[in-house]
């Protein structure tokens, strides 16, 4: 059981304070890998919460290994955001606030494709083309990785 559904346990829906990945993968076009969530049925980056024990990079792998089977070669960190701009609430009814390290990922390898249950499909978009259907966090997330690379 994730460390995030043993509070739910606790708290129910209340928010909670978590710490966990985005993931700002890029193919050798320059075009940036989001997925369709099931939960939103709108598009997000990779990346998730973190578990007991993790650092952010072993979030950032572990996540990217189970949502996309994609495994890491290197990482760059973008940004770290905190704060009542992280705060969300899930279809579901549960909230949160999260710490989040962003990190940039151009080197990787492992075969592209739906690993999860948390996805309905993967696609590449370019930055300057980004789908109108973002997910709530992600379009918070797209203004910090605009601001790193413009």
């Amino acid at each position: 059981m994730s460390y995030v559904k043993y509070l739910r346990q606790y708290v129910g829906s209340n928010p909670i304070l978590t710490a966990g990945t985005c993931l700002v993968v890029f193919n050798e076009n320059e075009e940036i890998l989001l997925q369709m969530r099931t939960d939103y049925k709108a598009w997000g980056f990779p990346g998730g919460s973190m578990e007991l024990g993790e650092s952010f990079f072993d979030t950032a792998k572990r996540e990217l290994k189970e949502e996309a089977n994609l495994i890491i070669d290197e990482v760059k960190l973008i940004d770290v955001v905190s704060g009542k701009d992280t705060y969300r609430e899930y279809p579901n009814g549960d909230k949160l606030y999260d710490v989040t390290a962003i990190y940039e990922i151009r080197k990787f390898h492992g075969e592209l494709k739906v690993n999860d249950d948390e996805s309905i499909e993967f696609k590449w978009f370019s930055l300057k083309n980004m789908p109108d259907n973002l997910a709530p966090m992600s379009k918070k997330y797209l203004s910090y990785i605009e601001k790193y690379y413009n």
